[in-house]
């Protein structure tokens, strides 16, 4: 228990390998999970958070070929259910919410204004087929086929330039100018990073449910998924524009 091994830190030891949580998560928890680190430390004296982020399927796979993983965070619930069937993860926590939105350039040079609009990009990326924004942004245009015709959604992925292997590379694509939009989620919009937002409309939109699993064999997991559903957690969360499912008080 951590709070057992606090005693050993106070008297002036260095953190055991228990205190330390490797955390595998998906790379659009990235910004969320480096605020969550800190409070998390500060709230757990002698706790020790090791954060590796990629995409949900890579980690997956390294999580099946053995790697020290203690908890795995993925915006895609099936990754952990793959992992349960086979014996290597807890049941499964949903602990927060995203959307999807269309980034463009901040300075208005691509023609894009709406999801509609997509069909005219020049130069759209989005996430491969095996990764969850990815998986969604396909569920989005099917969905948006039923409203715009049949055709939308060979058109728009006709426009595809790119198809990158985590949202943070999607992100970016635009952010250095290589496309004219991406589609990604609300929380991995950051200010002053030189794109604008195009929602995409409810009826069409796809809800991502983040999930979070102990991994077999891991002792030291349970204070860490605990912190994500607590008041303090779910404010982090919120902060970074995900969506939680508060309590009623």
């Amino acid at each position: 228990m951590l709070a057992g091994q606090v005693s050993g830190v106070v008297a002036g030891c260095a953190p055991s390998n228990d205190e330390r949580v490797q955390v595998y998560a998906a790379s659009s928890l990235t910004d969320v999970f480096r605020d969550v680190e800190r409070a998390f430390e500060d709230a757990h004296e002698g706790a020790d958070l090791a954060l590796n982020f990629g995409g949900s399927q890579v980690l997956r796979l390294q999580i099946e070929q053995g790697a020290p993983a203690d908890v795995f965070a993925t915006a895609d619930p099936a990754h952990i259910r793959s992992l349960m069937t086979s014996g290597r993860a807890a049941e499964g926590r949903t602990f927060a919410h995203g959307e999807l939105v269309i980034i463009v350039p901040e300075d208005g040079a691509a023609n894009v204004a709406s999801l509609e609009d997509l069909r005219n990009a020049r130069r759209l990326v989005i996430g491969t087929e095996y990764v969850p924004v990815g998986r969604y942004t396909r569920e989005v245009l099917r969905r948006a086929s039923r409203e715009f015709g049949a055709d939308f959604e060979g058109e728009v992925l006709g426009r595809v330039v790119s198809e990158e292997n985590n949202v943070r590379l999607v992100r970016a694509k635009v952010e250095l100018g290589e496309a004219d939009a991406a589609i990604v989620y609300a929380s991995d919009v950051r200010t002053g990073s030189g794109v604008r937002v195009i929602p995409i409309p409810e009826a069409v939109n796809v809800r991502a449910d983040y999930c979070i699993a102990a991994i077999d064999g891991a002792t030291n997991a349970a204070p860490f998924i605990e912190f994500l559903g607590s008041p303090a957690g779910e404010a982090i969360f919120e902060r970074h524009g995900f969506e939680v499912d508060r309590a009623a008080p």
